[in-house]
């Protein structure tokens, strides 16, 4: 052991450097915070969207309408496209894992069947809604219309 490879104890060294101990840290007098000015006190908390005063974007722009927090929204799905994938894939159920495998759907998405086209297979379907039409469509076929 000599003087080349002395080195402090594991440990017993900080990363952080100490503001606000005197002039000599170089990180004394105004503690790294510049001079003046609302950030430099303590306590400051920027608000969202603050411009320094100047009139907020979201206060600016004009708002009007409703938009309602509750509102369901349902990603649409045609019999023509339900009659499709039987064909191609010679199902009798098809639920929302199906749809989803075969791109019709997300996985999150809340699902509604609408009556556009026209269906020829007797199928088990199950969604969150359909339409009327939809439904008359299946049953007419003596499918089965499941809503969960």
């Amino acid at each position: 052991m000599d003087l080349s490879n002395l080195k402090p104890a594991e440990g017993s060294t900080k990363d952080r450097k100490r503001i606000g101990r005197g002039q000599g840290s170089t990180r004394g007098g105004t503690s790294t915070r510049g001079h003046n000015g609302a950030k430099s006190r303590s306590g400051y908390s920027k608000k969202i969207g603050f411009e320094g005063g100047q009139m907020p974007l979201q206060r600016r722009v004009p708002k009007f309408g409703f938009k309602n927090a509750n509102r369901k929204e349902y990603k649409a799905i045609n019999i023509e496209s339900l009659q499709i994938i039987a064909e191609k894939f010679n199902l009798t159920v098809i639920d929302k894992d199906v749809m989803v495998q075969h791109g019709l759907a997300s996985k999150n998405d809340l699902i509604k069947i609408l009556g556009n086209g026209t269906l020829n297979a007797k199928l088990e379907v199950k969604a969150n809604a359909f339409s009327k039409s939809a439904k008359a469509a299946i049953e007419e076929k003596q499918g089965t219309v499941i809503t969960y």
